[in-house]
């Protein structure tokens, strides 16, 4: 194992780059993070429509987000791969389909983490806004966001968890990420495949189990601050 390592270790970590296109770990990590950073506005937003007092609102957005979130991924990203080129009129690559449909996916669940947080709340601080003569946008901006989001951290760090485990669907429309490597990988070498995928699993169980220990650390902070 160590001499695979030795032998393919730059091309497991950033693919054909700088003499072709981004790859690898590198890819796998660029991508989870743009459609966290992407899908937290749109979250942020259907979070907001789900809490909302207003029946019209709550409840289109509110089946949106359930049939988003019972939804396969893998489903998802046939949509993207299949659907736009006929909305659009053109083939979009493997990096755009891959990060519109983890946008989309991660949305949704942003969305159930945004609503929890702010249910989790003392309801006698929006009461007391209320009386008060706030309004319900004022309360939500002043008084329940910025603590709701405080105490989402930990959520949003395992939100971004599960999106680095799901860029490995990625491999099947040939994006170039971290499965996707270690598959040519094993083609190349053929004969050590358990090899291979130990070491793609490695990689995703340290990387992963990092972020999760961070987010562990971070909800024992908040916790403790409370």
């Amino acid at each position: 194992m160590l001499e695979l390592i030795d032998t393919y270790w730059l091309y497991f970590l950033v693919g054909q780059y700088p003499h072709g296109p981004l790859g690898g770990l590198a890819l796998t990590l660029a991508i989870a993070g743009l459609a966290i950073l992407l899908a937290l506005p749109g979250g942020l937003l259907l979070g907001l429509a789900r809490n909302s007092p207003r029946a019209w609102l709550r409840g289109p957005v509110s089946a949106l987000v359930w049939s988003v979130r019972g939804t396969p991924l893998l489903m998802v990203v046939f949509w993207a791969y299949f659907f736009l080129p006929v909305l659009t009129g053109r083939k979009s690559d493997q990096f755009t389909t891959m990060l519109i449909a983890l946008v989309v996916f991660d949305s949704a669940y942003i969305a159930e983490i945004v609503r929890a947080g702010l249910q989790g709340l003392p309801r006698g601080q929006t009461l007391a806004a209320r009386a008060l003569g706030l309004s319900h946008g004022q309360t939500l901006r002043l008084i329940l966001l910025p603590q709701a989001l405080r105490h989402m951290l930990p959520s949003l760090v395992n939100q971004f968890v599960t999106t680095i485990k799901n860029t490995s669907l990625g491999t099947i429309i040939g994006l170039s990420e971290l499965s996707f490597i270690a598959n040519q990988i094993n083609i190349q070498v053929l004969v050590k495949p358990v090899q291979v995928y130990a070491t793609l699993a490695g990689s995703y169980f340290l990387l992963c189990f990092g972020l999760s220990w961070l987010a562990r650390g971070l909800e024992r902070r908040l916790t403790t601050g409370r």
